[in-house]
């Protein structure tokens, strides 16, 4: 298996012109006459995987709130300080004004072309599909911090007082938009080419992402609606998901120019911030966990991680190692382990998978191993520990496949804090300047600025999901 997260994603050579698709993101994207809904797409695309990836803690704090990181001096954000710094504000931004408006302008450039063959006609359906699929997957993102969000009166220059659309309705728009872009990709012709940076353009593969994506939303909401659960999940798997590492939706970050986000703000920017928290260091120490080293270094001998919201000083805990931080460690949407833990989820609710829970739990604890630079043999090891096995390990299928899960999405802070929340494992550290373990947030408040400049809207909001506070949950964190 290829070490995914220890180099650069190996390109095809339909990627052969990527690099110079970065060069487009210089040009003006406000003079339409120079610019291509190819190019918005590339840039709407390093832009979600920017944020995705990013650990400044103006725009991402996932890291944090997910406890695989902790601040060293300043440890507001670690005991959840969510508005000094305005997050929510800047994710919002980031989302609608960032890739979100790129993605739909993208769209509305390829759909004005006019294709001159039936098979440029079925090229131009593939993007269009392509573009979708992104926005689905933004959208989940958004609900999954905030809860209900603008969405159906989104990114309208003619609106710019958006009403907030209920969660669980747009879960449902979202599954039926995959459901639609399945129908509409057709991977016997191409798509975009080389502009597009995460597979080169190819049908296939985004066939898969699809599947895998709504297998994602399906499993998300299964505590809610497990009978939409259940039939979009069951649909998803026999339609087709990732069955291998080579198929990760990955963005390509470069070792100069168009770095990944993590490499500038934890060494490029020179400052010692963060020290991997003990949270998790201490969890993988008593599992013997062997991706120990890809996710930490060693302290005078030992993986030591910084006590969860409590000052670290940088010099007395490990640090973040070359792997994670390197300058193009890809960026990561979507991984063939993440949906092996769904499907496990799966399987231990009962739904029909096609595999038992115990060799769908092994399968991807096992690439999750390999995915970061691990063998086989290692994975074996592992799983050969009472505290690691399926049938010997403690507690429920939650607290067995949701910490398994986590650990594994340590590059993947959301989706590690959504984990969290969904399952309720592991059982995380409390801060210094939080009273107890009900404090910690389940959810970001919205934005200053919706308050104050979409009011009626926000009130609105803030009273369909019961209050606009960090103790409401999300419409699927039914426990």
């Amino acid at each position: 298996m290829k070490k995914k997260y220890l180099i650069l994603l190996v390109l095809v050579a339909s990627f052969s012109a990527c690099t110079d698709k970065f060069e487009e993101f210089n040009t003006d994207i406000k003079n339409p006459a120079i610019v291509q809904g190819e190019s918005l797409f590339s840039n709407a695309q390093r832009l979600l995987a920017r944020q995705l990836m990013s650990t400044n803690v103006n725009v991402n704090i996932f890291k944090l709130m997910a406890q695989y990181w902790t601040e060293c001096t300043y440890i507001d954000e670690a005991n959840y300080d969510l508005t000094n710094r305005s997050i929510p504000d800047n994710v919002f931004l980031n989302y609608y004004n960032g890739f979100l408006k790129d993605f739909k302008e993208a769209a509305i450039l390829i759909e004005e072309t006019t294709p001159t063959s039936s098979v440029g006609e079925t090229e131009k359906k593939n993007r269009l599909a392509i573009i979708d699929l992104l926005v689905v997957y933004s959208y989940q993102n958004l609900v999954d911090i905030f809860g209900n969000v603008p969405y159906t009166d989104a990114i309208d220059i003619e609106n710019i007082s958006p009403k907030y659309d209920d969660a669980a309705t747009i879960y449902q728009d979202l599954i039926n938009r995959v459901n639609k872009a399945l129908t509409d990709l057709d991977d016997s012709q191409g798509s975009f080419g080389s502009a597009d940076l995460v597979y080169g353009g190819d049908v296939a593969l985004w066939k898969k992402f699809a599947n895998s994506l709504k297998l994602k939303l399906g499993i998300t909401i299964a505590d809610a609606d497990a009978t939409l659960s259940k039939t979009t999940v069951e649909s998803a798997i026999s339609g087709g998901v990732f069955e291998s590492n080579d198929e990760n939706a990955l963005f390509p970050f470069m070792t100069a120019t168009h770095t990944n986000p993590i490499y500038e703000d934890v060494i490029q920017s020179g400052r010692n911030d963060f020290v991997p928290a003990n949270t998790i260091v201490d969890i993988m120490n008593t599992l013997s966990d062997p991706r120990r080293p890809l996710y930490f270094t060693l302290f005078e001998g030992v993986y030591k991680g910084g006590p969860y919201g409590y000052e670290s000083p940088f010099s007395l805990y490990s640090h973040i190692p070359s792997t994670i931080s390197a300058p193009d460690f890809p960026g990561i949407l979507l991984t063939y382990d993440e949906v092996l833990f769904y499907k496990a989820e799966a399987a231990a609710r009962g739904f029909s998978v096609g595999a038992a829970v115990e060799d769908v739990y092994n399968d991807a604890i096992t690439a999750s191993i390999e995915c970061w630079g691990g063998t086989e043999a290692d994975a074996t090891t592992y799983l050969a520990q009472p505290s690691v096995a399926y049938a010997t390990a403690a507690g429920t299928w939650q607290q067995k496949i949701g910490t398994q899960a986590w650990i594994a999405l340590y590059a993947r802070g959301l989706e590690g804090y959504t984990t969290w929340r969904r399952m309720d494992y592991p059982i995380f550290n409390v801060g210094s300047l939080i009273t107890g373990y009900e404090d910690i947030p389940v959810r970001f408040p919205y934005p200053v600025n919706e308050q104050t400049l979409n009011k009626a809207n926000y009130t609105t909001a803030a009273s369909a999901i019961g209050g606009d506070l960090i103790s409401t949950k999300i419409f699927w964190d039914k426990f």
